[in-house]
């Protein structure tokens, strides 16, 4: 559970987005974390707070005079026993008066006398997103370093479409469980890849491998939880992208390389997670070859760019990081990778210890020698590697 022994109070306005919330609490408390509900008056016109003490097990906040509170300040208990504060549903009434200071009501007087961070998810209508008003409530925020989830665009309860809505609640548990994640890559640029490449024979056909993204997925994540901007260029996988990763899609190899080659001498950090392959066909059909052609066709082969060396070899490199998949001597094989690339870092599994699993075991292998990680699920395992990341970056030659 990610968010295991966290203090969470969520505080919801009025909104119709306020529906949401409930699926929101269900899935904290899934998480591990405790949640204490409060209400605006007006976001109990949407839901009761009957469903929110049902879900959260706990009493629900709505009356900044509740007398059932011993000190009689709501406000201050709220804050005070809490290591974050969710405003979900943020309504555009509430942004205007957290950016003011107003405090007319047990929100925004909890959110003003709050003593832990503030993370806002707007929701409201397109036009109400897009007005000026708004945008500079926005900046605001921003600046007084409050946490803004999204919005996200699609279509809304007034019929209309476009940017407004609230994120939903599993993007932002997932924007909560960053935000408690430790920063040692904050300020920091990481360039990624992910996946397979395709390698055209013809229109239809190609040669490709089994790689499923899964493990780059979970380490661009991993280094956005950790605070950095990451572009992750990827080959054709049907995941979804991690929140706040700039996604770049291709194809085969020789696009991946050229993508890459354009960004990376402007990283502080490249890691080689695809699964590039070595060898593509020296002609393309521009048809479709059909089975009747007689004799079978014959496919040259040439080698592509091996992208990793190439980064490496840059007057400035950015900080390398390699991936080698092994079906056996890996310890041999990831080692003479890494020296042959000239690049400090090599992260080396079995195929067969999780290759296109959710999990998997990972040896990390460097100038000191061998670091095993434990079996894990891939995304613990990408944290554990951002975090050695993170330690190479501010001295090259720290131990384990």
């Amino acid at each position: 559970m990610e968010l295991n022994g966290k203090r969470v109070t969520l505080g919801v306005s009025g909104g119709i987005a306020a529906y949401k919330a409930a699926e929101l609490v269900r899935l904290l408390v899934r998480e591990g974390a405790s949640v204490r509900v409060a209400m605006s008056e007006a976001a109990t016109h949407f839901v009761t707070p009957t469903t929110f003490q049902a879900l959260s097990g706990n009493p629900v906040s709505v009356d900044q005079w509740d007398a059932g509170v011993a000190n009689g300040m709501a406000h201050i208990q709220l804050s005070r026993e809490a290591d974050v504060l969710l405003i979900a549903p943020a309504s555009a009434d509430f942004l205007a008066k957290a950016v003011s200071g107003i405090a007319d009501n047990l929100l925004t007087t909890l959110t003003l006398a709050r003593d832990c961070p503030l993370l806002v998810a707007p929701a409201m209508n397109r036009q109400m997103w897009n007005n000026p008003a708004t945008r500079r409530n926005i900046a605001t925020l921003t600046g007084d370093a409050v946490g803004i989830l999204g919005p996200a665009s699609g279509e809304q309860a007034c019929g209309e479409s476009g940017l407004g809505r609230m994120l939903e609640p599993e993007e932002i548990v997932e924007e909560l469980i960053a935000h408690f994640q430790p920063k040692p890559l904050k300020g920091r640029k990481v360039l990624m890849t992910a996946g397979p490449t395709f390698e055209a024979i013809d229109p239809v056909r190609g040669l490709t491998n089994l790689s499923s993204g899964k493990m780059g997925f979970a380490v661009a994540r991993a280094a956005r939880e950790a605070g950095a901007e990451v572009t992750l260029v990827c080959g054709p996988v049907a995941l979804p992208t991690p929140r706040g990763v700039t996604r770049i899609d291709v194809c085969g190899a020789l696009e991946m390389h050229a993508r890459v080659m354009r960004l990376a001498a402007t990283q502080d950090v490249f890691i080689g997670v695809a699964a590039v392959a070595d060898y593509r066909p020296r002609i393309v059909s521009e048809q479709k070859i059909k089975k009747e052609d007689n004799p079978p066709p014959l496919i040259e082969l040439v080698q592509n760019p091996d992208i990793l060396a190439e980064v490496a070899a840059l007057a400035h490199p950015p900080l390398c990081v390699g991936f080698a998949a092994e079906t056996r001597n890996l310890a041999e094989y990831a080692e003479k990778k890494r020296r042959a690339k000239k690049i400090p870092l090599i992260a080396g599994n079995l195929v067969q210890d999780g290759f296109g699993g959710s999990a998997n075991t990972l040896i990390l292998f460097d100038e000191h020698g061998q670091q095993v990680l434990e079996p894990a699920p891939k995304l613990a395992l990408a944290r554990r590697l951002i975090a050695r990341v993170a330690v190479l970056l501010e001295n090259p030659h720290a131990p384990h």
